[in-house]
């Protein structure tokens, strides 16, 4: 479990930033670089280790970032939601990640860039448009699954993650072409590997020290890379959008209110960040979700006999799929108790009165997604997985939030939730997988996210044919 963390004092001196007019809450003592590495190496640890011993409200001292006052009441947390966006900047939070999307992603923005390119590219992610996108999302579900071994152990997580990398290529990209999508897919793999690595995120490390460096290796990719996207905007703006749904094509064609459309670095910056918030999380979700199914033979055969109810009535369409009950709680319970990133935050522009401390312009306030998620007032057995709770209850915004909240809720949530259905459904349907004797797992750290160890190995049975849904056990 770690070592136990001492006490710290909420008034005193607070690390990179000090101030004595002020305070904030009490935390641990230990030297910032030491949290820092704890932090990167197991934060789920130091979350709960933390909550134990300083209560719902607490600071972590992470190296050279501003204090971080980690939030889990609540209230808390929707007032922290409620910020019009002026007084908390969520941007700078996520200041690490500019190298990596640029610096015109949605993410990053601050104040009216932020809702200004919000609104533009919110429209895609809404409504019965989802409906168009999943016939893809099943048949590259489909796709990866005729070529999965039987009877021989592999890392789920990978072909999940294929999966998604295919989705967002042929429905956000628009990359129709199989071999260009598979040389595209090939660009982006690599350079999702090398931003894989926690260290990366530090700003010591994103130094170009030559080609054999890890951020010079990342530099060089990128640009290989970004060749590519910007040669597919530019076709897409020659060839024209007429007839076509993917989002990029949509991107092209948005306009605000003044007319003016997003240009080609603003379309590669959305482009980037979609992948990485699309990709990645959206295949650890499901692995970790998938984890849950396997190990507990109740949740699957209910999720069967769903799928086969369904089937007795007509076809098995993504539209179908998207309305099943039982699905969609599994889903959301698999991102509530597994949440792929472990908090969200917003950095104060001002001074402010806030629960009970008056915390200086500079500290950033950080909703705990996993210890929102785990509070026994919310979740009765919150340790447990239960999908039934999502039944006949629809938590508030502020309640589950695996995708934050507010104004910087994650644009594609809903693309998220629909893709997650349309990948557990087909898999569930075709094919019968067990987790690999003896693996017990735990979160580790890829970049920004936390993923299965060892890439939760699987062990696949039987393969079915694509119609039929197997039986319950």
């Amino acid at each position: 479990m770690g070592r136990t963390v001492p006490e710290r004092p909420g008034s005193r001196e607070q690390g990179p930033l000090r101030c004595r007019s002020m305070s904030l809450p009490p935390g641990p003592s230990t030297p910032a670089p030491w949290n820092l590495i704890r932090w990167m190496r197991e934060p789920l640890s130091v979350l709960r280790e933390c909550r134990e011993r300083y209560g719902e409200t607490f600071t972590l001292h992470l190296g050279a970032l501003p204090p971080m006052v980690i939030l889990s009441n609540p209230e808390h947390v929707r007032e922290v939601f409620a910020s019009a966006g002026d007084d908390m900047h969520g941007g700078k939070i996520a200041h690490a990640l500019r190298p990596f999307l640029g610096e015109r992603s949605v993410i990053v923005l601050d104040g009216a860039p932020h809702r200004t390119m919000r609104k533009l590219v919110m429209p895609p992610f809404h409504g019965e448009r989802m409906h168009a996108y999943g016939r893809d999302m099943v048949e590259l579900t489909h796709a990866s699954i005729d070529r999965w071994p039987v009877g021989k152990g592999f890392p789920i997580h990978e072909p999940l993650q294929g999966i998604t990398l295919d989705v967002i290529l042929r429905t956000v990209y628009g990359v129709d072409d199989a071999a260009e999508r598979e040389r595209l897919g090939a660009q982006l793999t690599r350079l999702t590997h090398l931003a894989s690595w926690p260290p990366m995120l530090l700003p010591q490390v994103q130094r170009d020290l030559g080609p054999w460096s890890p951020w010079g290796r990342f530099v060089r990719e990128g640009q290989v890379a970004d060749a590519s996207l910007m040669a597919g905007i530019a076709r897409r703006r020659r060839e024209g959008t007429e007839g076509r749904t993917d989002i990029l094509s949509m991107f092209v064609d948005v306009r605000d209110e003044e007319g003016r459309g997003l240009d080609d670095q603003d379309l590669r910056d959305q482009l980037v960040t979609l992948l990485v918030a699309g990709h990645e999380t959206t295949a650890t979700a499901l692995a970790w979700t998938l984890r849950w199914v396997l190990s507990l033979p109740a949740v699957r055969d209910r999720l069967l006999s769903e799928l086969r109810a369904a089937q007795r009535t007509g076809p098995l369409t993504p539209e179908r799929i998207a309305k099943l009950e039982y699905l969609d709680a599994t889903v959301r319970e698999g991102l509530r108790l597994q949440p792929v990133i472990p908090l969200v935050g917003r950095v104060l522009q001002q001074p402010m009165r806030f629960a009970g401390y008056d915390l200086p312009a500079g500290v950033a306030l950080a909703p705990s997604v996993h210890l929102v998620h785990q509070n026994p007032s919310l979740y009765e057995n919150p340790s447990r997985f239960e999908p039934e709770r999502f039944l006949g209850r629809q938590y508030k915004a502020h309640e589950w939030i695996p995708f934050g909240g507010g104004i910087r809720k994650c644009v594609g949530m809903a693309f998220a939730l629909y893709e997650m259905k349309m990948v557990l459904a087909t898999v569930l349907s075709r094919v019968w997988l067990r987790t690999a004797p003896g693996y017990a797992p735990r979160a580790v750290r890829r970049s920004i996210t936390l993923t299965p160890s060892q890439g939760m190995p699987v062990i696949v049975d039987a393969v079915l044919p694509r119609h039929p849904v197997p039986a319950a056990a």
